[in-house]
């Protein structure tokens, strides 16, 4: 065995890196709809999708009715412009006073 240090670094060769990209590891964020394989499913999920629209619409119109028969002076119901804005952007509050 030869003894003492070494007098110069050995050099390895240059190897290429990877530039590693940051993944989220397991599941996305966010809502997965899955398309149904079967047809008969779809109808379903579009039925029950028009019938709680509907609903919907008519408990907003049953709620405005009584409101507007049980005040002294007529409810006014005003519908602003539905702009297509930014998620995060807040919204101005409206009040019929």
């Amino acid at each position: 065995m030869a003894q003492g240090s070494l007098k110069f670094k050995e050099k390895r060769p240059a190897s290429t890196k990877k530039p590693h990209h940051n993944k989220q590891k397991g599941p996305k964020k966010g809502a997965r709809t899955i398309a149904p394989k079967k047809s008969h499913v779809v109808e379903q999920q579009k039925l029950k999708k028009c019938l709680e629209v509907a609903i919907r619409n008519n408990i907003e119109r049953e709620v405005t009715h009584k409101a507007s028969t049980s005040l002294h002076k007529p409810l006014s119901v005003v519908k602003g412009a539905e702009v297509q804005s930014k998620p995060g952007a807040v919204r101005p509050a409206t009040s019929s006073k």
